[in-house]
């Protein structure tokens, strides 16, 4: 089962397989999420899923149970 995720402020939508890392995910949709330590310490990557709250995307991937997920993406100019 594929899923619906857009990222906002860009409003680009790319379909992706449950389990698939949302970087992963966000690279195949041409937006690139700061990183930096790849391992959720730093939050350089965090994001707001709308249907979920925030989270470190270098850790995560797309969850079971959602048709479409909205990810807004954080701008911080020291990453």
């Amino acid at each position: 089962m594929s899923v619906s995720v857009r990222f906002m402020p860009d409003n680009i939508t790319v379909e992706a397989d449950i389990g698939e890392p949302l970087l992963t995910v966000a690279e195949r949709a041409g937006i690139e999420i700061p990183t930096g330590c790849l391992m959720g310490s730093c939050h350089a990557c965090e994001v707001d899923i709308e249907e979920i709250g925030e989270l470190c995307s270098c850790i995560s991937s797309v969850p079971p149970g959602y048709a479409q997920l909205t990810i807004n993406l954080f701008s911080d100019p020291t990453w």
